[in-house]
């Protein structure tokens, strides 16, 4: 993948880069294993706003993606490399032995042509799957399961990695991207090499209505409110929050205030933390 540097011909090109999408070998997805998917726009199942600043953006198909890598033993050739709206990583098409085509993540430097094989002893090639526990260590992998056959659930996005650094009994120590090294066990799937479409992160938008297309909508500050809408707001003219520290449109620290709650059973198995 390259980028793409506009020339300044308005405002809203000056600074945008795009993706030059020289690595994109199809323009159509398999119908088959599209379908459409009804976006919350940030609303509950009642109807309410839980999370503000979504809504809009383009109609969007939902490219169905095997996290799973269940079809064992059965060789797989790459057959397209299509671009997803719906993921900053590129996705791949496979079409199986036995005629069933499935998409998966595109690793970096899968080619068309190649094949890939779901099996307990696959060799350590880009793009074959293979459980924790027969992959050597300081392998990069991707798509890793968090729990056995739960599917793929970490290092999805674009450029991510994970790397094996360790095998302890029923454990695999791995250093996640986050920096964060943690325990994961050695039955748990994982798929040879590092996600693609690496440069996803350094592109620029470059205007307003591209953050429009993706589904954001506009964010305002709390001191442009009035003071029924915010508790930054009002005053006349440029005035202070008027509190000892910024606080959220319902009243609450907006920064230092802990909302999560430590989830028990996962944290028992963090080495060292992202943090």
């Amino acid at each position: 993948m390259g980028i793409h540097f506009l020339k300044p011909c308005t405002p809203g090109t000056r600074q945008r880069t795009v993706s030059d999408f020289s690595d994109i070998t199809h323009s159509t997805p398999e119908k088959t294993l599209t379908h459409f998917k009804h976006r919350a726009k940030g609303r509950n199942n009642r109807g309410i706003i839980t999370c503000r600043h979504r809504g809009g953006g383009h109609k969007r198909l939902y490219r169905e993606i095997d996290f799973r890598r269940d079809k064992i033993g059965v060789p797989a050739k790459v057959v397209t490399i299509e671009y997803d709206p719906n993921r900053n990583a590129r996705i791949a098409l496979l079409r199986y032995m036995d005629g069933e085509k499935r998409y998966i993540l595109h690793p970096r430097g899968l080619k068309i042509g190649e094949t890939l094989l779901t099996d307990l002893n696959a060799t350590i090639l880009v793009g074959n799957s293979l459980p924790l526990r027969n992959i050597p260590l300081g392998t990069e992998v991707h798509n890793v399961e968090f729990m056995p056959n739960a599917g793929g659930k970490l290092a999805r996005a674009a450029g991510s990695l994970v790397q094996i650094l360790a095998k302890e009994g029923s454990f695999v120590t791995v250093r996640l991207p986050s920096k964060e090294i943690r325990l994961i066990s050695k039955n748990c799937w994982a798929t040879i090499g590092q996600v693609g479409n690496v440069e996803a992160y350094n592109i620029k938008i470059g205007k307003a209505g591209i953050s429009r297309w993706l589904g954001i909508r506009p964010t305002v500050r709390g001191a442009a409110m009035n003071p029924v809408d915010h508790p930054h707001g009002g005053g006349e003219g440029c005035s202070p929050i008027g509190h000892s520290r910024p606080l959220t449109p319902w009243g609450r620290p907006a920064l230092g205030y802990l909302t999560r709650k430590p989830k028990k059973y996962s944290n028992v198995f963090i080495i060292r933390k992202r943090k």
